[in-house]
């Protein structure tokens, strides 16, 4: 499945020809994005996001051969 996403500044006149475009490819859906601000704004559950070193810690000593 390929999805075409339409950009809000391109208008419904786009979203319109794209549909007509690949309406005989069952592969292929145009979706219009209405997204508005960001998703993320509530931190309340969980607080803040954190990124960690996920490479396993090395034994201590010296390994040099």
């Amino acid at each position: 499945m390929i999805y075409c996403v339409v950009p809000p500044e391109l208008g419904e006149d786009a979203y319109r020809r794209l549909v007509e475009h690949y309406k005989g490819n069952p592969n292929i859906t145009v979706i219009m994005d209405r997204r508005q601000g960001e998703r993320r704004t509530d931190r309340s559950h969980g607080g803040e996001r954190k990124q960690r070193d996920r490479r396993r810690q090395r034994l201590p000593g010296d390994f040099d051969v």
